[in-house]
């Protein structure tokens, strides 16, 4: 693992974070809120102006990172850095050549990934799933994403879209709509927005706009909120279940908000995981990750240290 500094930058659709990342040590993190709805020329000079004092910052401190390591939202080519397809979190994103114009803003040399890609790559180099060559990190939030890493390679797939769990059908969901457009879809029944959804359906009543103040309520005695936290893991562990009889990874780890739920969700996804294994696959068990937001920024900054985790090449 190299000790060369790059800054490292993860990208959301509300916040941006960069980090001066040497190793697996992240330093001299800053942050700003994403102005999407400015545009995609207001989010790279936004991205731009991160990086430039983080430089600032790390240069103070006797640190010169020579190199930029970018995990964004969307599906990125990490060939040649071009956001394939986005989603209205980050309007006009799509299309836009992070790397290219990235490089122009900061004159560093620059290298893109998807942002879960980015947190995959993180937890293989030194959080839950390091020592392993074949292992899945499933993001449960906003939306669910997966990063899937095989024989030591990320797997980002012909159209750089390999991941796209959320997506898959789920029985849980059969008549919901998902935010892509289609029907019965994981993302439907087991993201955070649909926790919040679900409970809306089943009646409940509180005024909770997010996951954590919905979390609140159930661990209160809101009976409608804990079932719709039972519901999410089900729908989700049964789905990584099946995931794992086709993979057979190493290990599964679960890292985003959802999470932070525990037992309000964690141990029915476990126990829907379980009852779906083959008897080979049997004993896996799902593990949560261990590095948080700093993930994204080691996955990032990897792009560039040449370790044997590597983006696939085409």
């Amino acid at each position: 693992m190299s000790s060369t500094p790059v800054i490292a930058v993860d990208l959301g659709g509300t916040k941006i974070r960069s980090g001066v990342v040497e190793g697996a040590e992240v330093t001299h993190v800053h942050s700003a809120p994403t102005p999407a709805r400015l545009g995609a020329p207001a989010v790279l000079d936004a991205v731009a102006e991160l990086v430039g004092l983080t430089m600032a910052t790390a240069t103070e401190h006797g640190r010169i990172p020579q190199a930029v390591g970018v995990g964004s939202a969307g599906v990125i080519d990490p060939r040649n850095g071009v956001v394939v397809s986005a989603t209205d979190a980050l309007p006009g994103w799509t299309g836009t050549n992070l790397i290219a114009e990235l490089q122009h803003r900061t004159r560093l040399p620059v290298r893109a990934v998807n942002d879960v890609h980015a947190h995959a790559l993180g937890e293989a180099r030194s959080g839950a799933s390091a020592d392993t060559s074949d292992s899945v990190f499933v993001a449960a939030g906003t939306g669910i994403g997966a990063g899937l890493i095989s024989h030591g390679r990320l797997v980002t797939g012909r159209n750089s879209a390999a991941g796209h769990l959320g997506h898959i059908p789920s029985g849980f969901a059969s008549d919901l709509r998902c935010p892509c457009g289609g029907m019965g879809h994981l993302e439907a029944i087991a993201s955070g927005p649909a926790v919040l959804e679900e409970y809306r359906r089943a009646g409940g009543r509180a005024a909770s706009s997010t996951t954590t103040e919905l979390a609140e309520e159930a661990r209160a005695g809101d009976t409608t909120a804990r079932e719709a936290f039972a519901k999410a893991g089900r729908a989700l562990g049964s789905a990584l279940g099946g995931m794992a009889n086709v993979l057979s990874s190493e290990v599964v780890v679960l890292g985003g908000g959802l999470v932070s739920a525990d037992e309000l969700w964690w141990p029915y996804l476990e126990r829907a995981f379980a009852a779906q294994l083959i008897p080979a696959v049997r004993g896996l068990t799902p593990q949560r990750a261990e590095l948080g937001a700093d993930a994204a920024l080691i996955g990032a900054a990897s792009l560039w240290d040449g370790a044997d985790i590597k983006v696939e090449e085409k």
